[in-house]
């Protein structure tokens, strides 16, 4: 028996049972069509010869991690599409209320205490550097750093809670 012949006795044995567990993981027909067809695809390019006893396992298993595999891919983009909108929902702020915030928050950078928190915060957003570069330039340690900077954002926090 050549291997086509194999794959279509394959087909013939398997799609439903292999198409009912697509459906009721994606609740989608056509893309449980796509996710069977794209498996016995993927086994007409690179056929390995399957046993009859574990065909039926290693079908369903392909079906199940391709199925999650496209649920993953959807929560992915419904993720990015809710950012998306997220994104265009801005509402424009009056540009005396952000000059009143900007005040507000550069007031609170530097009332920070100590001073070497003022100097982190700077570094890290203003300036851009990582942790790693803060700590070679103040010569500290990272964990040094972060602590400093969890507590400047904490204060900055807290000052900000106030206006």
């Amino acid at each position: 028996m050549t291997d086509q012949s194999k794959l279509q006795k394959l087909f013939k044995q398997h799609y439903r049972q292999m198409y009912r567990l697509a459906t009721i993981l994606l609740h989608d027909d056509a893309e449980s069509k796509d996710v069977v067809h794209d498996i016995f695809a993927h086994l007409l390019d690179d056929y390995t010869d399957l046993r009859e006893d574990t065909a039926e396992s290693y079908l369903l298993t392909s079906v199940r991690n391709r199925c999650l595999n496209v649920i993953r891919k959807r929560q992915i983009q419904e993720r990015i599409e809710h950012l998306y909108l997220l994104d265009l929902d801005t509402t424009i702020m009056p540009t005396e209320r952000l000059e009143e915030e900007l005040k507000a928050l550069y007031q609170g950078i530097s009332q920070l205490e100590p001073p070497v928190c003022r100097d982190i915060i700077i570094q890290h957003f203003r300036d851009g550097m990582t942790f790693k570069e803060i700590a070679c330039h103040l010569d500290v340690s990272e964990t040094t750093v972060y602590k400093h900077l969890r507590r400047a954002l904490n204060q900055l926090r807290t000052h900000l809670k106030t206006l």
